[in-house]
């Protein structure tokens, strides 16, 4: 069946859709991974987006339950060069295309998905349209423009648990999960760090979360405009200062805001797992996973109180930061992987030592 791609500033793409019919709309923004479709699409972070893959061939390993990073897919629309009908892996239990038609997310196959690229990395990452219901272009491109887009948008409340649940029962330490839109990876990195996992609502407020008595909390990654979740950042506020605490990428921009920071649109984002990213303590660089189109503003933090601990060697923007004063840090990219490198993992590790020294504090007393 025919698919259109279309994009708010007239730029049309006809293909061939896969998977569900229908239309969606969304941001485009591409994802330069070869591998790890599966997680890219259950990333909660992606909800409100049309992603296009850069690699030219998708699905030829099919999908598989153990590789899914939350409860379904996330994202509205999914964009490749060329699908592939054969998926050979051991491990697959069913096709690419069958999985978004079970999932109601509307695929489009046969379109230039480099010139797409190209086209996001001058313009922009843009509000778009794809569709099988309305083959009319200037229909679809109007349509594009008149979409809601992602800025002013409250996309955590879409993507959040509704109620707290336990991730894993036993552990040294006990932390609490803001969940903004959490990968399973994270949570599984945590429970092999031999820590007790509670993942509560985004909604949750601190006192509820300091009557858990956990050793740490971490603020989760999630989709949207960070400064369309003033709820979030209030809570965050709240806790600063009472126990240790862990961002990742949305989580950062709600400490960077909970600190008096600013946040701002990326053009295209930083979508894919070849990140290269500075450590400014100690000049070594590590190729990052990230997904996000928002950013903290590396001028809006007050430098009396917050160390800039990383930083993007594609573009300098704000990678990291750390409280000089409280046990709180964050990152913007994505430690847990899942897909791509595991080269920052070791954050958890340094995560898991800032929760040792209170309980370390405690037995000298």
């Amino acid at each position: 069946m025919e698919a259109i791609l279309a994009l708010e500033d007239g730029k049309i793409f006809r293909g061939r859709s896969f998977g569900a019919c229908g239309e969606k709309y969304g941001e485009a923004v591409f994802n330069t991974s070869i591998t790890g479709y599966q997680e890219i699409l259950t990333d909660p972070s992606y909800k409100g987006q049309i992603v296009a893959m850069t690699y030219p061939l998708i699905g030829n390993y099919g999908v598989n339950k153990e590789d899914a990073e939350s409860c379904k897919p996330f994202v509205e629309g999914f964009v490749v060069r060329e699908y592939s009908k054969i998926a050979s892996n051991w491990r697959s239990k069913q096709c690419l295309g069958d999985y978004l038609k079970e999932n109601n997310i509307l695929g489009i196959e046969g379109i230039d998905t480099r010139e797409l690229t190209l086209h996001i990395r001058e313009a922009g990452a843009m509000k778009a349209v794809l569709s099988t219901r309305d083959l009319d272009e200037k229909s679809l491109v109007k349509k594009a423009r008149n979409s809601p887009g992602l800025v002013g948008i409250d996309l955590v409340k879409e993507v959040a648990c509704a109620a707290p649940y336990v991730w894993a029962k036993e552990g040294k330490y006990k932390v609490v999960v803001l969940d903004c839109g959490i990968k399973f990876n994270t949570l599984r990195i945590l429970a092999k760090n031999n820590c007790k996992v509670i993942v509560v609502p985004a909604k949750t407020e601190s006192a509820e979360i300091l009557a858990l008595k956990p050793d740490g909390v971490l603020l989760s990654n999630g989709p949207g405009d960070p400064a369309a979740v003033p709820y979030v950042v209030e809570t965050v506020k709240e806790l600063i200062g009472k126990l240790p605490i862990f961002g990742i990428c949305l989580g950062q921009q709600m400490l960077g805001q909970a600190f008096g920071g600013k946040t701002y649109k990326l053009k295209f984002g930083h979508h894919g797992g070849n990140q290269p990213v500075k450590d400014l303590a100690t000049g070594k660089v590590a190729i990052t996973v990230q997904n996000h189109g928002f950013c903290v503003d590396i001028d809006s933090m007050n430098k009396k109180d917050i160390e800039i601990t990383h930083m993007n060697l594609n573009d300098k923007t704000l990678e990291g930061i750390r409280h000089k004063r409280f046990p709180v840090f964050s990152v913007q990219f994505h430690p847990e992987s899942a897909p791509g490198p595991h080269d920052a993992e070791y954050l958890f590790k340094e995560f898991i030592s800032l929760m040792e020294k209170p309980r370390a504090k405690k037995k000298r007393h």
